[in-house]
């Protein structure tokens, strides 16, 4: 099998503090994604543009968010999810592997909090992967009724039988999201949990990487005082075995 590693990351739209006292950690981030040197990065919270922060801070990129992160090599894929007084922020997914398609779905659950899925099909070693980078509600009614949008968009528009990895912020750190992903035999890693927010002290797991039509192989979360400081939550990587397509057989 050929190994796929993937991240998830909130990156807190790349500021981190409040008021006068915020500081710009999305040159940080830019080191920090290449460190985790994965085939597929899934992020949430990133900002296309924010007129008021690129006048606070002298050194804010010239470039979106996701174009800035993107190491060298790879692709970026972006959507907005929310718009807002300064500028609008959303998901997006960097990939080493050549990228075939995207699309966005709206899953917004009322008017305070604007969600969306972010859809990208990426050829790996040969195989058209399906990967959906989410980013979930607040209150778990919401979450509820995203996670079953989410069934309905993936079981219209992903092939029954192709490689699906689902991850992101799902904001659940229950059953939930869990027990409904099982039902549609999308698997995460079972076993201890491993904890990725608030950064400072992580306590609970609020970001998951699930799969479907992949191998499990391991999952991990940096720890330390440089990955604490640049979002509240850290990232999480998973790394997962792409089964070869077997040759037809010759009916010669």
């Amino acid at each position: 099998m050929n190994i796929v590693r993937v991240a998830t990351y909130n990156i807190h739209k790349g500021v981190q503090g409040i008021g006068p006292q915020r500081r710009l950690e999305i040159h940080n981030l830019g080191h920090a994604v290449e460190q985790l040197d994965s085939d597929i990065v899934c992020l949430q919270e990133v900002r296309l543009l924010n007129r008021r922060e690129a006048q606070h801070f002298t050194r804010w990129p010239e470039l979106s968010q996701a174009e800035f992160l993107a190491p060298e090599g790879y692709e970026a894929v972006y959507h907005t999810n929310a718009f807002t007084r300064h500028g609008e922020h959303g998901n997006a997914m960097l990939s080493r592997w050549p990228v075939v398609a995207y699309q966005q779905e709206d899953i917004s659950d009322h008017r305070f909090e604007q969600r969306g899925l972010l859809h990208v099909e990426v050829l790996v070693h040969g195989r058209a992967v399906h990967v959906v980078v989410v980013h979930l509600g607040l209150i778990k009614a919401s979450r509820a009724r995203q996670i079953a949008q989410l069934q309905r968009f993936v079981a219209r528009e992903v092939p029954p039988m192709a490689p699906l990895l689902v991850a992101g912020d799902f904001n659940d750190w229950g059953s939930l999201v869990q027990r409904a992903l099982d039902a549609t035999n999308l698997k995460t890693f079972t076993g201890a949990r491993h904890p990725t927010y608030p950064a400072r002290l992580p306590l609970v797991q609020l970001d998951y990487v699930y799969a479907r039509g992949l191998v499990p192989l391991g999952v991990q979360v940096p720890q330390g005082r440089i990955w604490s400081r640049m979002s509240d939550h850290l990232p999480l990587i998973a790394e997962f075995g792409l089964p070869e397509i077997e040759p037809s057989p010759d009916r010669s």
